[in-house]
């Protein structure tokens, strides 16, 4: 892989990032350096297409424009040949420079830093609408109000039933298993009786597919460990596997759930407000745009199960830390929904 760019060193070290769920990367030092070397994994098991070429040079293209209007990314090196991707059988991988970072939660955020967060996913998002335009990815050209992906839309109560049938009788531990049940799988059985009693209670307010301008490219996976500090600023935002055509505003509040769910699986609505408000301001989004995203992106969570998929389908538990605040998150913001609302718009 090194050989490819001359001017990056002979090879000292390569150890393995433990952090991330969907590629594997590599601080790789050499003698005139460190670097992060990105495998981009095939994906397809979970229904994602990030991994093919095609896809990584867009991402590729658009980071270096994004670069050029100074939006703190990284992009990738170009090797000898003037190419950003090595394909090495049918594995893809990318070199980006090494960047010295700490990634930070909202518990570690003060409202100040709150308010420059929802700036900076702003900022990422008007300047998106710039660079994807006039971006060339293999002949191909980027729409900012393109149409969103095929199949995207709001989930059916009828389809989670099911899937909570499955799981629960996985959880319960129907059916062959070579592990013995544990305090996971009795928080798995629990929060699935109350999902599915909460769909019952909701199921008539599953909001429509959105359209419109508020349709326009966004990052896709914007959340603490794709985003590195160094004190109190952010220096780059990484891992663009997930660039695509989404409503923008939900992007913002995805983002938010994850930054600010504290491990109770309460949202600090304190910080959410002067995040939201910092980026309404950024996005030129108005209250019904981010009205419309806390509807869709609530009734995302009430339906959605992907920890306990990657646990049950796929015997998968590197997600599961995460169950415990995030499954509590989806029945607080069910009771909580108003409040929720009027930090996001307010």
């Amino acid at each position: 892989m090194l050989r490819r760019y001359p001017d990056v060193g002979e090879p000292l070290a390569c150890e393995p990032i433990t952090k991330g769920l969907l590629n594997h990367g590599y601080r790789v030092s050499t003698t005139r350096g460190s670097y992060f070397l990105k495998h981009h994994l095939d994906k397809k098991h979970i229904d994602d297409a990030t991994g093919e070429r095609a896809t990584i040079v867009r991402q590729h293209h658009a980071t270096q424009r994004l670069a050029s209007l100074g939006v703190p990314v990284v992009p990738p090196l170009t090797d000898a040949e003037g190419t950003t991707v090595t394909v090495i059988g049918d594995r893809c991988y990318a070199l980006h420079p090494w960047v010295d970072g700490l990634h930070r939660v909202g518990s570690q955020l003060t409202p100040h830093q709150s308010r420059r967060l929802g700036t900076l996913l702003g900022a990422v998002h008007t300047a998106l609408e710039q660079v994807m335009p006039v971006m060339d990815a293999d002949g191909e050209r980027g729409s900012p109000d393109g149409p969103l992906p095929a199949g995207y839309g709001s989930p059916h109560a009828a389809d989670t039933f099911a899937l909570i049938d499955e799981l629960l009788a996985a959880a319960r531990g129907e059916g062959p298993r070579d592990t013995p049940r544990d305090a996971f799988d009795e928080l798995a059985v629990h929060r699935l009786v109350e999902r599915r009693a909460l769909l019952e209670q909701h199921a008539h307010r599953r909001p429509p597919t959105p359209d419109g301008p508020a349709t326009g490219w966004v990052h896709g996976d914007f959340h603490p460990l794709n985003l590195l500090y160094r004190g109190a600023d952010p220096v780059a935002i990484v891992d663009w596997d997930r660039l695509g055509v989404q409503p923008r505003a939900e992007e913002a509040v995805r983002a938010a759930a994850i930054f600010f769910v504290q491990p109770s699986g309460e949202l600090d609505l304190p910080k959410v407000r002067a995040y939201a408000r910092a980026y309404r301001r950024a996005a030129g989004a108005d209250a019904a745009e981010l009205a419309a995203a806390v509807h869709r992106v609530w009734w995302e969570r009430l339906n959605d199960f992907w920890i306990l998929r990657w646990r049950y389908r796929l015997d998968d538990r590197r997600a599961d830390p995460q169950f415990p605040a995030v499954s509590a998150l989806a029945v607080w913001w069910t009771r909580e929904y108003e409040a929720v609302c009027a930090a996001f718009t307010e």
